[in-house]
């Protein structure tokens, strides 16, 4: 069988499987990235806090995140959360559930996501003046317009180009929920090998998938932190 035979669409080829894995992995990291964003603006918020309990509670999940591998929270994640719910269902409603692999992944790789982005927002919060600040008080907004209208825009385009860089590793960890079952790219490249005897090609073109979505990713990244400088003094 010819390697464009192995790739056709329909009961002959590999296709449609490949193609299915492409589309879950970019659902995947398309899904988990505002769940991310938004956990590691509010850590970020915790950390700067004048709350010590916030300010611990912030820190300690983003020191146990940022420690544990992927695939260990992964696990975690996907094998504890059902544990934990299974107990609370039948306590409460006597009956089990199973967990979405899906959301389970999405949580996972989120909360590794959060832990980093977290960092970022606060070198980001960092690079705003205290004027900012001063001057919104004095205008008498409140929190939340501050940080919508003045702090949040500022905070965007310096925060960018770092996470950018998370956004691209965050699309490649999404290849660690394959050990879950899930049909993502690795998935369906993998139980293409091992049925076709084609390790090599199947894998070389896992590879080449990935390289073209950091490539595809890399140029709107580009693309948006350069509108994002636009207006900027030289």
């Amino acid at each position: 069988m010819d390697y464009l035979t192995l790739l056709s669409f329909g009961a002959t080829g590999w296709g449609d499987e490949i193609a299915h894995g492409v589309l879950f992995t970019v659902s995947l990291g398309v899904c988990t990235l505002p769940v991310g964003l938004f956990m590691g603006f509010f850590l970020a918020l915790g950390i700067n806090s004048r709350e010590p309990s916030i300010q611990r509670a912030a820190k300690l999940f983003t020191i146990i995140f940022r420690g544990l591998p992927e695939l260990l929270t992964l696990f975690i994640v996907y094998y504890g959360g059902q544990i934990l719910l299974n107990l609370l269902f039948q306590k409460v409603l006597g009956t089990s559930i199973e967990v979405n692999s899906f959301i389970a992944g999405m949580i996972a790789l989120a909360f590794v996501f959060s832990s980093y982005a977290s960092e970022v927002f606060l070198s980001a919060f960092k690079g705003i003046p205290q004027g900012q600040y001063e001057g919104a008080f004095a205008l008498g907004l409140p929190w939340f317009k501050n940080m919508r209208l003045v702090i949040v825009p500022q905070l965007i385009k310096l925060a960018l180009p770092g996470l950018s860089n998370l956004w691209l590793i965050l699309l490649k960890d999404t290849s660690l929920v394959s050990v879950i079952g899930l049909t993502d790219t690795m998935h369906a490249t993998g139980l293409a090998a091992r049925n076709t005897k084609e390790a090599f090609f199947f894998f070389a073109l896992a590879c080449i998938i990935y390289l073209v979505l950091t490539f595809i990713s890399s140029m709107a990244l580009e693309a948006i932190e350069k509108r994002g400088r636009r207006g900027e003094l030289n």
